[in-house]
């Protein structure tokens, strides 16, 4: 009798059993749960990574700060274009972030979702439009227009004689300004803009300064020969092709709130 007292009094004291998912401890569940947050924040910046480098690669490629990149490239260091160019890219990303990030603070987080889904379509649209006016037509069978603004810009902001003399410091100078002017309101900054108000901004800052630094290291290298072989068509197509599919993806999914 003593020892089934006792017994008893140890299971009472031992109090409710816990459930078997918690394994007897209160903390492990919570170290769980912890783990299974950690891995859906690790697959939202990789989401939010591959949509913003697959979005720049395909908007910035025969892009205007393509070109400037390009022929910058042929006439002067390689090194200092590259710096320069990809140093106001990365800045124009950071900067675009930032302000995708204000975006949710000052409108409810589904609001954003649903107007980073608008901006998707109305871009796949207007550049699949183009692209089929394109081939129509018989045109955009080489590089854009923009090609030759760039060239024309250059000579008159270059003296002749002078450009390959320039210092190091000079030539950076000349393509972070260059690449910075012609980046602001372009369509690439405005996507990041969306895709940062509406996914995760590391992963956005991470992706688009990523493509932003491959696209402008593809240009340093290919020079004109590559800016003068890339098909205005196919790369309009395949980008409105990409805008749409973004604008599927955020339709499927949803708002985070929804």
């Amino acid at each position: 009798l003593k020892l089934g007292s006792l017994l008893g009094a140890r299971v009472r004291s031992a109090g409710p059993l816990r459930p078997r998912g918690c394994l007897g401890r209160r903390r492990v569940c919570f170290q769980m749960d912890g783990l299974d947050a950690g891995r859906a924040g690790q697959q939202s910046v990789a989401e939010a990574f591959t949509t913003t480098l697959s979005m720049i690669v395909v908007s910035e490629i025969g892009d205007k700060t393509f070109f400037i990149a390009a022929l910058l490239a042929m006439r002067h260091d390689r090194r200092a274009v590259f710096l320069g160019s990809a140093s106001a890219l990365v800045a124009m990303t950071v900067l675009s972030v930032l302000m995708g990030v204000v975006l949710p603070a000052l409108l409810p987080r589904q609001y954003t979702h649903w107007a980073a889904v608008g901006l998707f379509i109305y871009f796949g649209a207007k550049l699949l439009m183009e692209a089929v006016k394109m081939f129509r037509d018989g045109e955009g069978d080489g590089p854009s227009d923009e090609l030759d603004e760039v060239e024309k810009e250059l000579k008159e902001r270059t003296p002749t004689g002078k450009g390959i003399t320039k210092g190091f410091s000079a030539i950076f100078m000349q393509a972070l300004t260059l690449t910075f002017v012609a980046e602001w309101g372009d369509r690439s900054q405005i996507s990041t803009i969306a895709l940062a108000a509406a996914k995760e901004p590391l992963g956005v800052v991470l992706g688009g300064s990523f493509g932003h630094c491959c696209c402008t290291c593809l240009a340093v290298i290919g020079g004109k020969y590559l800016a003068t072989s890339i098909s205005e068509r196919v790369v309009v197509g395949s980008g409105g092709l990409l805008f749409l599919a973004f604008a599927l993806h955020g339709l499927v999914t949803g708002s985070p709130s929804d």
